[in-house]
């Protein structure tokens, strides 16, 4: 189903075949709820020394394992990645910094490593010959707007396909080999992970695609809630969205003490362009004001 223990699960029919259907995360006390029982899951956990294994060496998968090293030490922790390195295709000085990290801190590492947990011969490889008492896979994308009509979704795509269309407003479209009209009379708007990504098809780019990541997504979401104030007002000059100059930026925590930022533009030609204690400060400080700038941009471009 695409499930994560990132988001909360809301609606109807996910809630159906959730595996945390006991918890009704619609509402802010089911979400605590949820997030309590993780906690006291990996508390348990940690009590035991049990064995975690994280799937996926990508920002996320070296986040995970190093947040979980430093709240939970007494995990025995593994991180596995198909690619010969941690962090995939992002510069090469930030993968040695964040290896470098998990290697002091005990976190074991393997690389070119295929996850394959119905084979005796991956858990021996990755020396865990018994298995893992836990696994967090955080590998690949996959949609999960099982809840739109089918004409409103890609029929290729990252994980398969199943990604919103849309335009340059944002608003939802039907998909282009359905004449990609504005679908809903424009009133419902997809931005970040849920859309396609992308507009136009290769070659013929309106706005070619765009990483899955947090920025573009802070970006877009403020455009549609722009286009949104718009329309109640009865406007029609709605804003348009465009490639976030910000999409090629990463900044991957190393625990709450510890993190790096990384540019990068093109495949091959970012830098790590801050780490350390620096890092971490500054990414918090732009986790905190991130709401405040978005206020100025609203008497900025309304």
């Amino acid at each position: 189903m695409g499930e994560s223990l990132w988001f909360p699960t809301v609606h109807e029919e996910a809630r159906g075949h959730s595996d945390w259907k006991h918890i009704d995360e619609r509402y802010l006390e089911g979400r605590r709820r949820h997030v309590l029982e993780e906690y006291q899951k990996l508390h348990d956990l940690n009590k035991k020394q049990s064995t975690v294994l994280i799937v996926g060496a990508g920002f996320i998968g070296v986040e995970w394992a190093t947040e979980l090293e430093h709240f939970f030490p007494q995990l025995k922790l593994t991180i596995i990645d198909f690619l010969p390195r941690c962090l995939g295709p992002l510069p090469d000085g930030a993968a040695e910094y964040c290896s470098e990290y998990m290697s002091a801190c005990g976190i074991k590492e393997f690389y070119n490593c295929k996850y394959d947990p119905k084979n005796p011969e991956f858990w021996k490889q990755i020396e865990l010959p018994n298995g893992a008492d836990e696994i967090y896979v955080c590998i690949g994308v996959k949609a999960s707007n099982y809840f739109m009509p089918a004409e409103t979704l890609s029929d290729k795509g990252p994980g398969g396909g199943g990604w919103i269309h849309f335009n340059k407003h944002m608003q939802v479209t039907k998909k282009p080999s359905l004449g990609g009209a504005v679908w809903a009379d424009g009133s419902i708007y997809a931005v970040g992970d849920c859309n396609y990504g992308c507009i136009g098809e290769p070659g013929k780019w309106e706005m070619p695609p765009v990483p899955k990541i947090s920025y573009p997504g802070e970006e877009q979401a403020y455009h549609a809630c722009l286009n949104v104030m718009k329309m109640a007002d009865g406007k029609d000059n709605l804003v348009k969205t465009w490639w976030p100059w910000g999409a090629g930026m990463f900044a991957t925590s190393l625990g709450p003490h510890d993190a790096c930022d990384l540019s990068e533009v093109r495949l091959n030609s970012g830098y790590m362009v801050n780490w350390w204690i620096p890092a971490a400060l500054q990414k918090e400080i732009i986790e905190t004001t991130k709401i405040d700038e978005c206020r100025a941009w609203d008497r900025r471009l309304k």
